[in-house]
């Protein structure tokens, strides 16, 4: 039950910086989107795509809650079973990265975001992913 919640606070928390940035927040934004050696953004989502990554962060938020059985709600099988495994799949494959601007095995890695990329983005991305291959196995 602790690892679901777990999951649920840190996807909560991530939405929450999201919606942050959509409503004109700065918090950890220079550092959140990566850039190449001259410093120019080589990803500039649109709004909408924030707010996309914004739902979809609070909607894994709210599965691994109900993953908990802390709130009781009954989903099709086939959604716990699909959610449960492609989700700590999507952050797995962040966490291995692109090659060039993020993941583990990134090469431009003296940037602001490189730098934060290495100490927290992808080691956050590998724990979220271990404990959802967790929760889906064992829970």
């Amino acid at each position: 039950m602790i690892i679901p919640l777990f999951l649920s606070a840190i996807f909560l928390i991530l939405a929450l910086i999201h919606f942050n940035w959509i409503f004109g927040g700065t918090f950890g934004l220079n550092a959140s989107l990566p850039t190449n050696l001259e410093g120019k953004r080589v990803l500039n989502p649109k709004p909408l795509e924030t707010v996309i990554v914004g739902l979809d962060l609070s909607f894994f938020s709210l599965f691994y809650i109900l993953q908990s059985g802390l709130i009781t709600f009954t989903l099709p099988h086939w959604v716990i079973s699909v959610g449960g495994w492609l989700i700590p799949s999507i952050f797995l494959l962040r966490a291995i990265g692109e090659f060039k601007y993020v993941g583990f095995f990134k090469r431009i890695k003296h940037t602001a975001f490189g730098k934060m990329d290495t100490k927290l983005f992808s080691p956050l991305c590998l724990v979220i992913a271990i404990m959802g291959f967790l929760v889906q196995l064992y829970i």
